[in-house]
């Protein structure tokens, strides 16, 4: 059986991040991350405060080129990926993405919707909407 959980944050702005993310964090019960939302909605700057509240000295950057980011944490790794560049599921799995994902290491994942037909919860959804007024609604959604 499938449980579902569903949590809202709202971010006026950067400084609000570190506080949304320590927010977000608490909420984590799975290592797999999916991170949604239109180009410049602020998946990436997101990550970028995970990667650094989880105690990695890497800084992180888009992986949009790369396609995979690695980030050594102190109790393990991380793995960040950007699907936006490819053209099927197929494309994904072929770079060894289902050997990634069930590594146990956190997996944060932007663009998954390639993907998303062949996942096995659990798994966390985050998505990010950027508001009228400019702020970030961003929603915590879990499938396990």
């Amino acid at each position: 059986m499938t449980s579902q959980t569903n949590k809202s944050f709202i971010s006026k702005g950067i400084e609000d991040l570190p506080a949304l993310v320590t927010e977000l964090r608490a909420e984590l019960k799975h290592p797999i991350l999916l991170f949604i939302g239109e180009l410049g909605a602020g998946k990436t700057t997101l990550i970028k405060e995970l990667v650094h509240q989880l105690g990695s000295i890497d800084k992180g950057s888009s992986p949009s080129y790369s396609l995979i980011n690695e980030y050594a944490l102190p109790d393990g790794q991380l793995f960040h990926l950007d699907l936006y560049r490819l053209n099927s599921a197929q494309e994904a799995f072929a770079l060894g993405l289902e050997e990634t994902l069930y590594s146990g290491a956190y997996c944060l994942i932007e663009w998954p919707q390639l993907i998303m037909e062949y996942l096995d919860p659990p798994y966390h959804i985050i998505k990010i909407e950027v508001t009228d007024s400019g702020d970030r609604a961003v929603r915590l959604m879990g499938l396990s």
